[in-house]
């Protein structure tokens, strides 16, 4: 499937935080991209361009392209709910996002690679789909015969991990528990939804 795989620094800058992690380039050219830098006169963005770039700033987040997120969206207004809060549920909920989470990969797109190379597996199974969505109490691993990967132990042991209240990890067994979809305050990404659910909702 096609994806992003341009300079993410630049993204970083459009937005003007890092949504990709820890970049030395942002930290270094925190400000627009373009020829001018600071120096451009950038015009008041309109309604829908806010919602539009908010739109934009959680697909690069979460690694989705457009058919993906709004399909999520889709699935979030059917449900019970804040439209929002569910769809940043689902996001979480990700099989990818989840794997990123525990600590196993050091990007999302590190732990997407992962699925889909078969090194992970939910209740025991192997999945390969990297947006297959978690249901509460799935347990998700790494393959036994993958356990001695050096990218895995090297991300396991160099993560500053910061637990999640929905999520619990065991050392020992290279594991972890998704304990529930987390409540929308206890999601760290700077997103505002609510301008999403605006957009799809014209």
């Amino acid at each position: 499937m096609a994806r992003y795989r341009a300079a993410k620094s630049k993204i970083a800058r459009k937005f003007g935080e890092p949504i990709f992690g820890p970049d030395k380039a942002f930290e270094h050219k925190n400000y627009p991209p373009g020829m001018h830098g600071l120096n451009a006169k950038r015009r008041k963005k309109s309604e829908y361009g806010l919602q539009l770039k908010e739109k934009q700033k959680a697909k690069y987040t979460y690694g989705l392209l457009e058919r993906q997120f709004r399909g999520l969206f889709q699935k979030a207004a059917a449900s019970t709910g804040k439209t929002g809060d569910v769809l940043l549920q689902l996001l979480e909920s990700r099989l990818d996002n989840v794997v990123f989470r525990l600590g196993v990969a050091k990007s999302r797109a590190g732990a997407r690679q992962l699925v889909t190379h078969r090194h992970v597996v939910v209740n025991g199974n192997v999945v390969n789909i990297p947006s297959y969505i978690l249901k509460p109490g799935d347990m998700v691993g790494v393959r036994e015969k993958s356990k001695s990967l050096e990218i895995i132990n090297e991300s396991l042991n160099s993560r500053r991990y910061s637990r999640y209240g929905w999520l619990e990890w065991d050392e020992s067994q290279m594991a972890g528990k998704f304990i529930n979809r987390p409540e929308r305050d206890e999601i760290p990404e700077n997103i505002k939804e609510q301008l999403i659910v605006e957009l799809y909702s014209k």
